[in-house]
C-alpha cells in the first residue's frame, strides 16, 4: 500500500543549485516569503521534512536546516507527534498582500462575439437574487424537509459500487437507469408516455434551454416569450441571438392571438403552462390547443418548462402540454432543482422523435454529461418509491405554507397587499395599490433582509403594467412567513398612508 503524506504541494518553490547562496538559505527565504505573503494561514501544516525534500529534490538535512531557521524567527513551530505548522502568532496583525497592478493591455475590454456582446447589453444591470432560505425567496424548495438520511444511504451504497462506473466517463446523454426511471415517473405522475431514448439528462434546466437554443435557433429568429417570464430561459434565448417577441399572459396563459398578430412567422415558443413564471397562472386547455395548432401551422417548436409542476396541490392538474401534443413539436424540460434540491444541477430534455437523433449527435460530440454517481442516486431514489413519497409529502407542506401566506396577508396586510392564491408551485404573486411601486418596496424589503422581487423584474424589456411582488413560500416555514409579513406591513403602511387622498404627508 502506498503511504499517504500530508501537507500542501510546494512545487512552485525554485532552488538554483548554481547560485552562490546555500540551498538551505534559498529554501528558508522562499518559505519565509510564502508565509508572509499570505500563502499560508496561521495554523496551516507544512509538509514533513522528508516529504518536502522528496518533492524538491533536496536532502532531508537541508530542509531541517531551513525549518530550524524559520522556527528561530517565530514563523513556524514544531509540535511533537503532529508535524510543523505556521505559527499561530501570525494573525490579524499581518498586512494583507498587495496585488500587483494589472497592465493596461490586460485591463482593456476583450472583444466578445457579436451575439454575446448584444446579449449582455440586452440583459441590462440585473443582479442575481440571493438564493438563501428566507422570506420570501423564490425557486428554493424546503431544505428542512428533505430526507437527507435516505439520500445519504443511497449515495453511500453507490459509492461502494464499481469504480469505473462511478468515477469514469458516463454516457453524455445520461445514465440509462435514470432515463428509464424518469420515463416511468413521467408516465405515472405527469401522464406523459415516452421512450427512455427520447430523454436526455442535462446539467439543469438552464443547460437544456441553452442546448435547444443553440441547436434550433439562428440569430434573429423570432421566439414567442411570456411577458413577464422566466429570467433564466430569457437569458439563454437572448444569448443565442433570438429575437424575443413579448406576449402578454392573462388568466388563461399565453395570449396566442396576440402572439400571432405580433409575429405570425416564428421559430420557437417558450411557455410555463403548469404554473406560469412568475404570475402563477395555469394555461387553460383551450389555450394549450390553440398554441399547438399555431405551432403546427408555422412548423415551429414549443418549449414546455415544467419547472415545478410536481407540486400541484389545487386538485387534479391539467394534463401537460406534452401529454396532449399530437404535432410532435413540444420539447418538454424538467428539473430536479425544485423537486429535490438545486445543487444537483440535474435536469432533463424530453424530445419529439424527430429531434432525438440530431440531439444525440450534438450531445455526444459537444457535452460530457452529468456525474454518473449523482444520476445513479436519483435513479434509485425514484425506483425505490422514495421520490413519489417525497413529492406527496412536499405537496402537503407547500399547501400549508401557501395557506399561511394567503391567510396571514389577509389578516395583516388587508388593503395593502393582495396575495393571489395559486394552485401549486413554490411561489405566488401579491398585488400592490397603484400608488405604491413594487420596485421601491422590493428594494426596501431587501434592506430589511427579505427577498420580495418586483414583478417588473421579470419583464423582458421593462414594458409591463403589473405592479406587485413575487413571493416565494416553498423554503419558508409558517412562523417565518408571519414574521416576513410583519416586516412588509411596517414597510407598506407608511408608504400607503403618504399617498392616500387628503394626506398632508
Amino acid at each position: 500500500m502506498v503511504k499517504r503524506t500530508g501537507g500542501p504541494l510546494l512545487s512552485s518553490l525554485r532552488i538554483d543549485r548554481d547560485a552562490s547562496q546555500p540551498v538551505s538559505t534559498q529554501l528558508c527565504a522562499a518559505l519565509r516569503e510564502l508565509i508572509l505573503a499570505g500563502g499560508f494561514k496561521p495554523g496551516d501544516r507544512l509538509p514533513a521534512s522528508r516529504t518536502l525534500g522528496h518533492d524538491l529534490g533536496l536532502s532531508r538535512t537541508t530542509v531541517i536546516e531551513a525549518f530550524d531557521r524559520l522556527t528561530a524567527e517565530g514563523l513556524i513551530e514544531s509540535r511533537v507527534g503532529s508535524g510543523t505548522f505556521v505559527s499561530a502568532a501570525l494573525g490579524a496583525d499581518r498586512p494583507m498582500p498587495v496585488e500587483p497592478p494589472i497592465p493596461a493591455s490586460a485591463a482593456a475590454a476583450p472583444a466578445l462575439s457579436t451575439v454575446m456582446a448584444q446579449a449582455l447589453a440586452r440583459h441590462g444591470a440585473r443582479q442575481r437574487l440571493p438564493h438563501v432560505a428566507r422570506a420570501f425567496t423564490t425557486a428554493l424548495p424546503a431544505f428542512d424537509a428533505f430526507p437527507v438520511a435516505q439520500w445519504a444511504r443511497l449515495s453511500s451504497r453507490h459509492m461502494r459500487g464499481a469504480r469505473n462506473e462511478i468515477m469514469g466517463y458516463g454516457d453524455p446523454g445520461g445514465l440509462p437507469e435514470l432515463r428509464r426511471a424518469i420515463a416511468a415517473h413521467l408516465r405515472a405522475h405527469r401522464g406523459i408516455v415516452c421512450d427512455p431514448g427520447q430523454l436526455f439528462v442535462v446539467g439543469g434546466a438552464q443547460q437544456a434551454f441553452q442546448l435547444v437554443a443553440a441547436a434550433l435557433l439562428n440569430p434573429g429568429d423570432k421566439v414567442w416569450f411570456e411577458n413577464p417570464g422566466a429570467i433564466g430561459a430569457r437569458n439563454s434565448l437572448i444569448a443565442a441571438g433570438a429575437d424575443l417577441v413579448t406576449v402578454s399572459v392573462d388568466e388563461h396563459g399565453l395570449c396566442v392571438d396576440e402572439a400571432l398578430q405580433r409575429a405570425p412567422r416564428w421559430r420557437l415558443a417558450f411557455v410555463t403552462p403548469s404554473h406560469q413564471q412568475p404570475l402563477g397562472r395555469v394555461m387553460s386547455l383551450e389555450r394549450r390547443f390553440a398554441l399547438l395548432q399555431a405551432a403546427e401551422q408555422a412548423g415551429a417548436w414549443v418549449i414546455e418548462d415544467d419547472y415545478d409542476g410536481e407540486f400541484f396541490f389545487g386538485g387534479r392538474p391539467l394534463p401537460t402540454l406534452k401529454s396532449v401534443d399530437t404535432t410532435g413539436l413540444v420539447i418538454h424540460v424538467g428539473t430536479f432543482s425544485k423537486s429535490l434540491f438545486p445543487a444537483l444541477r440535474l435536469g432533463y430534455l424530453l424530445l419529439p422523435p424527430a429531434l432525438v437523433d440530431p440531439f444525440a449527435a450534438i450531445i455526444g460530440n459537444f457535452l460530457q454529461g452529468v456525474p454518473s454517481h449523482t444520476q445513479a442516486v436519483v435513479a434509485s431514489f425514484i425506483d425505490e418509491g422514495l421520490f413519489a413519497a417525497h413529492l406527496r409529502r412536499m405537496r402537503q407542506i407547500y399547501r400549508e405554507r401557501h395557506d399561511a401566506l394567503v391567510h396571514g396577508a389577509r389578516r395583516r396586510l388587508g388593503g395593502l397587499l393582495e396575495v393571489e392564491p395559486t394552485p401549486g408551485g413554490l411561489h405566488t404573486v401579491a398585488w400592490l395599490p397603484p400608488q405604491v411601486r413594487g420596485t421601491l418596496v422590493s428594494a426596501e424589503a431587501a434592506a430589511k433582509g427579505l427577498t420580495a422581487s418586483s414583478i417588473a423584474r421579470f419583464a423582458v424589456n421593462g414594458d409591463i403594467d403589473h405592479n406587485g411582488l413575487v413571493l416565494g413560500f416553498g423554503c419558508v416555514s409558517p412562523p417565518a412567513i408571519e414574521a416576513g409579513l410583519e416586516v412588509l406591513a411596517r414597510l407598506l403602511e407608511p408608504a400607503a398612508g403618504r399617498c392616500r387622498p387628503g394626506s398632508t404627508a
